[in-house]
C-alpha cells in the first residue's frame, strides 16, 4: 500500500485517545460517595451488639465548664485511655496530631472484632486497632477511619498447666489476657494475687497486646527476656474476618510474626497467652544523683559508671537506667531482682567509696537501695503505705479498681507532645575495656547537645542463655540479643491536643529542641553506627525503618503479611508492608 493510501485510511478511523493510567486504589473517606450510608453504619452497629460509637474531637465540642473538667483529667492516664477519641500522646512535631477516628467499635468479643474487620474490608475503610493507645508513632488513631477499640476486653485468666491448641508440649503455668487489658491488670492477677511473674512492660497503663507485638521490654527483662518471647498462643482476627488460633503448631508463621512484628500490621489480636515464672523473694530499686564540678570530672564520672556497670551490674539482677542529664548530672534509676537490700548495697559499695574519695562530686541525692517483697511490687495499697508519696499514683476517679495505679515517673508522659525521639541498640562490645572510652566519648558528645539515657533492661546481653534463645525465636531485631542497653535521646513538651484550650506550644522552641536532640543522637551513633532502633521508642522519620526495626527478619515478616493480609487492610506508620501505601495509609502506591 502506498504511503498516501495509508495516510487516508488512518484519517478515516475514529480517534482513539492514549490509554489513561489506572487510578490508584484508595480507601474511602466521609466525603466520598462510596462512604457507608447511615443505614450501613446502623447494620454494623447491630452486628457488634450496639457497640458502635460515633467519635468527635473532645476539645472541639466541649463547653467552658466541660473543657475545665476535661483538662482536669488530662494527667490521668487511666482517664485518657478510657476515651476512644484520645491518645496517650497528643502528637509529634511535623509528624502527626491526635485526631479521632470517624467511628469506633468498642468491642467486647472476638466476634465483634471480626464483624468490624469484615465491614472495613467490604467498605474499603481505613482501619485502626487500639488497646492502650500509647503509640508514640501515632498508630493509635487516624482521621476518617474505623477504630477497633479493645479497651473493654480486659479479662485475665490464670492456668496451672497450659498446652497450646494442637500442640503436644508439656503443660506449663501461663496467663491468658484479653487485648484491652493493661499491664496493671495482668500484674495484679499474676503477681499480687497469684504470686507468679509474667514478663511485661514497665509502664502499668500500656496495653498488653501492643507491647507483646512490639517485642516488649519491662524492668526485669534482663532476667526474664522479652514479653514477645513469652507468648505461647494468640487469638487473632485476620484480614479475611476469620478468628484464628496462632501458636507454634497452628499458623506458626503468623505466630512468629506477632512476636515482635509490630502491632496493627498483621491482624487484630484479641487474646494472648503468656508463660509465667516463679517469683523471686525480692524486687528492689537503687536511686541517686551525682553532679560533677567540671567537664573533666563529668567525663571521669561517666567513665567510672560504665566501668562499674560492666564489672558489677552487667548481669540478670539489674535493669532500668542511668541518665546523663541537667548540668553535669548522672541520674541513677535502677531496679534489681533476686537480691535483698544488703546484697544490693554491697554491690554498690565500691562505687559509693569511689565517690567519697572525690570531693569534687556533689551528691544531689544519696545512692540508696530499697527492697520489698516481690509480690507487693505492683500492689498500689502496699506501695502507698510503705513508700514515699508519689512513687505509685492511683486512678483518683470514684469506683476505679484499686490496682489501677501508675508509677509517678511515668505521669509526665501523659498527653505529651513529642519534639524528637531517637533510640539505638548499643552492642555489648562497647563494654569491653578497650572500647569503654569510645562509649564514654560518644555519651559526653551527645550530652553536650541533649540528655541521654541508657536503658539496661532493653537489651538482652547479660541475660540468661534461655532468655536469649527464646528471644531469638521472635521477629525482634537480632541486635537485641547482643545489646547491653537501649540508648534513648528524646524530648517533648506539654500536651497539645487539637483545640485544647490554653497556651499553644512554642513551636520555635520545639524546633530548636528537636534539632538539638538530633545532633546529640548523631554524635552518640558514632559509637554504634549500624545500630537498629526499638519500634515502640524510635524516630518517626526513620528512612531505613525496615532494617532498623527488624534487620534480616523483615523479608520473613513481609511474607507473613502477604499471606495473611494480601490486600493490605492493616496499615500503621512504618509497619510491615506500609511501604506499599501513602503516608496516611489511604492510597496504594502503583
Amino acid at each position: 500500500m502506498k504511503r498516501r493510501t495509508i495516510l487516508e485510511a488512518s484519517l478515516a478511523l475514529p480517534f482513539v485517545s492514549p490509554a489513561k493510567a489506572a487510578e490508584p486504589w484508595r480507601r474511602v473517606r466521609p466525603s466520598d460517595a462510596a462512604w457507608p450510608s447511615a443505614d450501613e453504619w446502623a447494620r454494623l452497629g447491630e452486628a457488634v451488639n450496639g457497640h458502635l460509637v460515633k467519635l468527635a474531637a473532645p476539645f472541639a465540642s466541649c463547653t467552658d465548664k466541660g473543657c475545665e473538667d476535661l483538662l482536669a483529667q488530662m494527667k490521668n492516664p487511666f482517664f485518657v485511655g478510657d476515651q476512644p477519641a484520645l491518645t496517650q500522646t497528643s502528637g509529634w512535631l511535623d509528624a502527626w496530631a491526635s485526631q479521632p477516628s470517624a467511628y469506633a467499635v468498642a468491642a467486647e468479643s472476638a466476634a465483634e472484632v471480626a464483624a468490624a474487620v469484615r465491614f472495613a474490608q467490604e467498605k474499603r475503610l481505613r482501619l485502626v486497632v487500639r488497646g492502650g493507645g500509647h503509640s508514640y508513632l501515632g498508630t493509635s488513631d487516624a482521621p476518617d477511619s474505623l477504630l477497633i477499640w479493645t479497651r473493654h476486653m480486659n479479662k485475665v485468666e490464670l492456668h496451672e498447666g497450659f498446652v497450646p491448641q494442637g500442640c503436644k508440649s508439656a503443660p506449663q503455668a501461663a496467663v491468658s489476657v484479653q487485648a484491652g487489658a493493661m499491664w496493671s491488670d495482668a500484674y495484679d492477677a499474676v503477681t499480687t494475687k497469684a504470686g507468679r511473674y509474667v514478663q511485661g512492660g514497665g509502664c502499668t497503663t500500656v496495653g498488653v497486646a501492643g507491647l507483646v507485638q512490639s517485642g516488649g521490654f519491662g524492668s526485669f527483662s534482663k532476667r526474664y527476656g522479652t514479653a514477645a518471647a513469652g507468648l505461647l498462643e494468640a487469638e487473632v482476627v485476620t484480614a479475611d474476618g476469620e478468628i484464628r488460633i496462632a501458636n507454634a503448631c497452628q499458623h506458626p508463621e503468623l505466630f512468629w510474626a506477632l512476636k515482635g512484628g509490630g502491632g496493627g500490621s498483621l491482624g487484630v489480636v484479641t487474646r494472648l497467652t503468656l508463660r509465667t515464672h516463679e517469683l523471686p523473694e525480692n524486687f528492689g530499686a537503687v536511686f541517686g544523683a551525682i553532679q560533677a564540678s567540671t567537664d573533666e570530672d563529668y567525663r571521669a564520672l561517666i567513665a567510672q559508671m560504665i566501668k562499674f556497670y560492666a564489672e558489677a551490674l552487667f548481669n540478670p539482677h539489674w535493669g532500668e537506667q542511668i541518665k546523663l542529664e541537667g548540668e553535669k548530672v548522672l541520674g541513677l534509676s535502677l531496679v534489681f531482682q533476686g537480691l535483698n537490700k544488703v546484697e544490693a548495697e554491697s554491690v554498690w559499695a565500691p562505687f559509693v567509696e569511689w565517690l567519697k574519695a572525690r570531693p569534687q562530686y556533689k551528691i544531689l541525692s544519696p545512692i540508696q537501695a530499697l527492697a520489698l517483697p516481690a509480690r507487693q511490687f505492683w500492689n498500689a495499697e502496699f506501695m502507698q503505705k510503705y513508700l514515699p508519696p508519689g512513687v505509685m499514683v492511683s486512678d483518683p476517679r470514684p469506683g476505679a479498681p484499686k490496682h489501677h495505679a501508675a508509677w509517678g515517673g511515668d505521669l509526665e508522659q501523659v498527653g505529651w507532645f513529642i519534639h524528637a525521639y531517637h533510640s539505638a541498640w548499643m552492642p555489648s562490645s562497647l563494654l569491653e575495656p578497650k572500647r569503654q572510652q569510645e562509649l564514654v566519648d560518644a555519651l559526653i558528645e551527645c550530652k553536650r547537645q541533649w540528655d541521654v539515657a541508657l536503658h539496661f533492661n532493653k537489651g538482652l546481653a547479660g541475660a540468661p542463655a534461655e532468655a536469649i534463645e527464646a528471644a531469638r525465636d521472635t521477629a525482634t531485631h537480632p541486635q537485641v540479643l547482643d545489646a547491653f542497653a537501649l540508648a534513648i535521646c528524646a524530648g517533648g513538651g506539654a500536651p497539645a491536643y487539637p483545640g485544647m484550650p490554653g497556651q499553644a506550644p512554642d513551636m520555635a522552641r520545639a524546633y530548636r529542641r528537636a534539632a538539638a536532640v538530633k545532633q546529640g543522637f548523631e554524635a552518640l551513633m558514632k559509637a554504634a553506627p549500624d545500630a537498629g532502633a526499638y519500634v515502640s521508642e524510635s524516630d518517626y522519620f526513620l528512612r531505613d525503618w525496615q532494617r532498623a526495626y527488624w534487620g534480616n527478619n523483615y523479608p520473613r515478616l513481609l511474607a507473613a503479611k502477604k499471606k495473611y493480609d494480601p490486600e493490605g487492610l492493616f496499615f500503621v506508620h512504618h509497619g510491615v508492608g506500609s511501604e506499599g501505601w501513602s503516608a496516611d495509609g489511604f492510597t496504594r502506591k502503583a
